[in-house]
């Protein structure tokens, strides 16, 4: 008897034809995100399992796991050999020791448990409700447990597979789903070190989008602190988003000249039409094919219809705004979810702070935005930006 962890995906299975490709994705980012483990892999109709792990490293397995999009679920499970012409007695032994476990810790008063199998290997004659009636015996033989089908405390599974051994376990851990990253190409994600924005890459990487990161820091009106928290920010997100780059763009003499020769009113607008000309040439350089931002619809003045418009028609690529809908408390508990929360709040001025008029425009006129803008030398503030950009890996 070993211990192993069971994966399981989900919507790949409706992949049809391109299903093998995306079981490729989905083995190489699992074998990337446990690459600092030894460790042994195998697959098996729709099963992935990881074994041949020093037990120590166990918890810290699965919470690698837990980060993968593209897993539905994991288990971490006794594996024995089936052994059904000798009456299951290797299953049988592993039930007792599994049921001797929740014996110890259960707190729960008069608890009752559902035996379930899955009986894959079809060599077994006998159907797997009848397998499920004979081994509870064991589970009753050595619990006060009692058995309940519908409303019960514990499921003890059994599942049974081709290969010729049984992975018996109790516990279903919920993964991050979606689907692989790397299968719906690659995003430039405007990383400000928000609240917003890291909640929104990790969004679209559970929708497959591998990713690199731009952040704009404006010194010294930002500090060399702020830029760390979003270096911060980004090693967060990067275990669900695989490995992503971070560049961090000089922004301070594009902010300086707005603020010098446009109206205070469009600044925001003007501003964030720079971030978007910038990130098109650093997107076209990585091979990205759309941008990604953390705006939500009205939640400030550069992020009505308007404000949106005119800022995306200086995009050289699709615009996602996967937060596009959500309000404030939506996303804060999704970034506390996924662990950027904290980092987020951090008390240190991004460049969006800076310079911030009494009163931006809430909704744009675009060509009095471009007619503004047109008092600065855009080409040649963009190309000194991109030229000072910083590349960390």
């Amino acid at each position: 008897m070993d211990r192993v962890i069971i994966i399981r995906y989900g919507e790949i299975f409706l992949k049809g034809k391109n299903k093998s490709y995306f079981e490729s994705l989905l083995i190489n980012n699992i074998k990337q995100s446990l690459k600092s483990f030894k460790f042994e892999f195998s697959r098996s109709q729709g099963r992935y399992t990881v074994s041949g792990y020093s037990a120590d490293c166990e918890g810290d397995i699965v919470d690698r796991l837990k980060r993968v999009f593209g897993i539905h679920s994991l288990s971490v499970a006794d594996r024995v050999e089936t052994a059904y012409s000798e009456g299951f007695v290797h299953v049988k032994d592993s039930l007792k020791s599994l049921t001797q476990r929740l014996c110890a810790e259960n707190t729960i008063k008069n608890a009752t448990f559902r035996m379930t199998v899955k009986r894959a290997d079809k060599h077994i004659p006998m159907k797997s409700f009848e397998i499920a009636a004979l081994l509870a015996d064991t589970v009753l033989n050595n619990s006060d447990f009692k058995v309940d089908l519908t409303s019960y405390d514990y499921e003890i599974s059994v599942d049974m597979r081709e290969n010729g051994y049984s992975y018996i376990y109790s516990e279903v851990i919920y993964g991050a789903g979606g689907l692989p990253v790397g299968c719906s190409s690659k995003g430039m994600l405007l990383l400000s070190g928000g609240i917003d924005s890291p909640v929104a890459g990790y969004m679209m990487a559970k929708r497959g989008m591998k990713q690199v990161a731009v952040h704009f820091a404006s010194p010294p009106y930002t500090s060399e602190r702020a830029t760390a928290k979003v270096v911060e920010l980004r090693d967060i997100i990067e275990a669900y988003t695989t490995d992503m780059t971070l560049y961090v763009v000089p922004f301070t003499e594009i902010q300086l000249a707005i603020h010098e020769k446009c109206p205070a009113e469009y600044m925001i607008t003007i501003m964030r039409r720079f971030m978007m000309r910038i990130a098109t040439l650093l997107a076209k350089k990585e091979g990205c094919t759309a941008i990604i931002t953390g705006e939500s619809l009205g939640q400030v003045a550069s992020q009505t219809v308007e404000s949106m418009t005119s800022t995306e028609s200086c995009a050289g690529h699709p615009i996602f705004r996967p937060l596009i809908a959500f309000d404030k408390e939506e996303t804060m508990t999704l970034a506390k979810k996924i662990g950027t929360y904290e980092t987020s709040i951090q008390p240190f001025e991004d460049c969006c702070t800076i310079f911030l008029p009494k009163n931006p425009s809430i909704h744009p006129n675009l060509a009095k935005v471009v007619e503004a803008e047109n008092k600065l030398d855009i080409d040649a503030l963009v190309a000194r930006a991109v030229e000072s950009t910083e590349k960390r890996g």
